[in-house]
């Protein structure tokens, strides 16, 4: 069940938005097996003076177009997986809503299954395990 949040800078378009929403979702349908369905995203706009990122930082050209997708999942995946999902993501955000994959910062947060409550209180991963 991944989480994710993006946060870029302000003015983008609702439908540069759902276009964020949809490449990554269908990122992580294709090659982290999400279940249709299992989707919980959010969009975080940023003025110039709550968001700063490094331009150059590991040789990498950034503009001020960044985007930065932090992604909460379980710890199930292993590399190959991991690097499937990254060229995926970039490779779906370049085309639409037109991301520069310089401009595509992903950070995957890995938990423990039963780190997550879906809701009601349960922890449904945990149950799952036994």
């Amino acid at each position: 069940m991944p989480l994710v949040q993006v946060s870029l800078r302000r003015g983008k378009s609702p439908e540069y938005h759902r276009a964020l929403f949809e490449g990554v979702y269908r990122a992580m349908r294709e090659t982290f097996n999400v279940p249709e369905d299992d989707r919980f995203m959010t969009i975080t706009e940023h003025d110039d003076s709550t968001f700063s990122v490094s331009p150059t930082y590991y040789g990498v050209e950034r503009s001020d177009e960044v985007v930065i997708i932090r992604i909460t999942a379980n710890n199930t995946r292993g590399l190959a997986q991991k690097q499937a999902l990254y060229q995926r993501i970039v490779e779906l955000l370049q085309a639409d809503p037109g991301v520069r994959p310089e401009d595509v910062f992903i950070n995957l947060v890995e938990v423990l299954p039963e780190n997550w409550s879906i809701g009601n209180g349960i922890a449904q991963y945990a149950a799952q395990q036994g």
